[in-house]
């Protein structure tokens, strides 16, 4: 067959991203973390409906990540399994609560344990797969945890375990 007949700018206008890794497993949420994930959606196809009314669409492009974003996005949702904080004593640590530590030099910080979507180091929300949250699950207040960091191990004094703010 001559190179002639053949269309190599087929497929340009419709590039192809790599897929974003979906981890396996279920995708363990609090409330929050299923609002969130509802939220982000409608964003997302907001987004992308703003991204196919453009007049000009020669920059395929945008529409490709938002589309990728989406298939992600429900691909969480559908394999999201929602944890209600509130259904759990105050007894440990345990998923979605908050938890307040003292560290060795006498400051308090709070933390919440949360979906792996939902963690923020900002805001002190960590995933229950960090090495904080696997320290701290299943304490009772007054225990001390070691928080192995790579910085180095610190030892935690568990001060209060609280439902988190919603």
């Amino acid at each position: 067959m001559s190179r002639a007949f053949v269309n190599e700018d087929a497929g340009a206008d419709r590039p192809d991203l790599p897929e974003l890794p979906v981890p396996p497993g279920p995708n363990i949420v609090t409330p929050r973390g299923l609002a969130a994930l509802h939220t982000q959606i409608a964003q997302r196809q907001a987004d992308l409906a703003a991204l196919k009314a453009r007049p000009d669409r020669l920059d395929r492009l945008p529409e490709a990540a938002a589309e990728r974003d989406l298939r992600w996005l429900e691909a969480r949702l559908k394999a999201a399994v929602v944890i209600d904080p509130a259904q759990h004593d105050l007894s440990e640590v345990a998923f979605g609560l908050s938890v307040t530590v003292r560290g060795e030099d006498g400051r308090e910080t709070t933390y919440e344990i949360t979906g792996e979507d939902e963690a923020d180091a900002t805001r002190h929300r960590i995933a229950p797969t960090s090495p904080l949250a696997r320290a701290l699950l299943g304490a009772q207040v007054g225990e001390v945890v070691t928080w192995k960091r790579p910085a180095g191990a610190v030892d935690l004094t568990l001060v209060k375990i609280a439902h988190a703010d919603p």
